[in-house]
């Protein structure tokens, strides 16, 4: 009997080991299509450290920025920010064609912007002199949501703005999807999965565009296809936070 019951543990144990199942080839290829896209984006911020990032000005980043839980925030009241002084902060790397993924969000009557086609120079104070910007704001509390819909999250500042709304509270994290592709003229907008805004990125229609805007005078305004990107600093001393950054240039 005992005789018996060994060979039956022997025999479970053995059937236990058995070689897992082998993937389809179906599955070996979905795995492998998905891990050469993740391939394709580089990590813009990690959340634990400000490699690739400086502020456009030249001061020190902790002089108004913060890492916290993994983002970025501007949340500090620095004296250099009472006395008018903007932390905007731009990407060491310039960059032409890309796809941008970026979580970002606000607290209540905060204002903010993420610009591309920035040129840091000293006759630049700001980077919204060269970089067109995707609005960052606080729909609901920001006298500048009043100013019309090109004006709210998800538009193309003063010129295109987002067909519908898909804004989540203040204080929740959204996810921004930007694609900006000068050599088929796209730019678009995609909040939280759904696309809200597109637009041209040079070119006559860009140009018309501009020209219909508070920037039609700005020599330098969108004339850089290939520049800085920007996480803008708008002065006020509202809770701003971007996280899990990265892009994918085209």
């Amino acid at each position: 009997m005992k005789k018996i019951s060994l060979l039956l543990v022997l025999a479970l144990t053995f059937s236990c080991k058995e070689k897992p199942k082998e993937q389809s080839t179906e599955q070996l290829e979905t795995t492998e299509a998905s891990k050469e896209e993740e391939s394709e984006w580089t990590v813009l911020f990690d959340g634990t450290s400000w490699n690739g990032w400086h502020v456009y000005s030249g001061r020190e980043i902790e002089e108004a920025w913060s890492l916290q839980d993994g983002a970025m925030l501007l949340n500090k009241i620095s004296e250099a920010r009472k006395d008018g002084e903007r932390f905007n902060m731009v990407t060491d790397k310039e960059y032409t064609n890309f796809i941008l993924s970026i979580e970002w969000m606000v607290n209540s009557g905060a204002n903010s912007g993420i610009m591309w086609g920035v040129v840091e120079d000293e006759k630049y104070n700001e980077p919204y002199i060269t970089g067109p910007e995707i609005q960052v704001l606080d729909n609901v509390s920001h006298p500048d949501a009043k100013n019309g819909t090109s004006h709210q999250a998800g538009a193309l500042y003063d010129m295109v703005s987002p067909t519908q709304d898909v804004v989540k509270p203040v204080g929740e994290w959204n996810h921004y999807l930007i694609t900006i592709n000068h050599d088929t003229n796209e730019g678009s907008v995609v909040l939280n999965g759904t696309k809200i805004t597109e637009f041209p990125v040079n070119g006559d229609a860009w140009d018309a565009m501009v020209a219909n805007s508070k920037f039609a005078t700005w020599e330098a305004f969108g004339k850089y296809k290939t520049g800085k990107i920007a996480l803008q600093d708008h002065g006020e001393p509202i809770v701003i936070g971007y996280r899990n950054i990265k892009i994918k240039e085209l």
